[in-house]
């Protein structure tokens, strides 16, 4: 590690205001990505923001079947949520299934979305559910969040504030996980609504998390798990690593979405 200066802030005025006023600044909750990452000496942040502290960041509020998240809520806390588990039980799922009991106890679903990790479970619900990113300064459909590797459409300073989403009639995930990170190899989060179904893929993708339209197709038709077994997975657009290679990934797209349809 290396000199940094640490701010607590509490309120998201003054978080933001903290972070203004550093040379390269950080906010940071869980810090399960960026203390790694400082720790490695690959990022170098002149000043932390910590936005643990900051009550209007916190809590799970669910309205009927609207269902918002405070950014600073924890795995944990999705994952435990009775509230969040009687309208939408893939999503406590798939916060149960994220890495250690470390790792869920202290991460957040906010620090989750804004990394865009291509291996992170959450950008798949995100997507699946048709959520919405709400931020200090506006809000943002999922499906215009997420842009690419560890990129998403924030801006400089952007804050996420809050998770809002309606709940589906049905929801599933299911994910092979790296036996050691628990991260997605391959993750799909499936859901049917009033709009029609949604696929979302993450882990497999080599520009990020993303929606397969043809699996959406099939199962507007036949919401069924046999529905997705003879969807065409193109492998040239999946990501290859010392794990998996871009063809088994293809495999594994097909069978977690049977396992997610079938759980949901």
């Amino acid at each position: 590690m290396y000199a940094t200066n640490y701010h607590r802030a509490s309120s998201v005025d003054e978080a933001v205001k903290l972070l203004s006023d550093a040379p390269d600044g950080k906010y940071v909750a869980g810090g399960m990505t960026l203390i790694a990452t400082m720790k490695q000496r690959l990022a170098s942040p002149s000043d932390l923001v910590d936005l643990r502290h900051i009550p209007t960041l916190k809590g799970i509020r669910v309205d009927g079947r609207t269902v918002t998240i405070g950014a600073a809520t924890t795995h944990a806390e999705v994952a435990s949520s009775a509230a969040i588990r009687a309208v939408c039980a893939a999503l406590c799922d798939l916060a149960g299934m994220i890495g250690d009991p470390h790792v869920r106890h202290m991460g957040t679903i906010g620090g989750s979305v804004a990394n865009n990790d291509p291996a992170a479970d959450y950008p798949s619900a995100m997507l699946g559910l048709g959520a919405t990113i709400v931020t200090d300064k506006r809000q943002i459909a999922a499906d215009d969040f997420f842009t690419g590797l560890f990129e998403t459409a924030l801006e400089d300073g952007e804050l996420i504030t809050a998770i809002t989403f309606e709940a589906p009639e049905k929801a599933g995930y299911a994910k092979f996980p790296n036996p050691a990170s628990r991260y997605a190899m391959t993750g799909v989060f499936v859901t049917k609504g009033a709009g029609g179904a949604r696929v979302a893929v993450t882990g497999a993708g080599a520009d990020g998390v993303f929606r397969h339209a043809g699996m959406e197709q099939a199962l507007a038709a036949n919401w069924s798990p046999d529905a997705v077994a003879n969807a065409v997975v193109d492998s040239s657009t999946l990501m290859s690593d010392l794990h998996a290679t871009a063809e088994y990934r293809a495999n594994l797209i097909k069978v977690m979405a049977k396992r997610a349809v079938a759980a949901a």
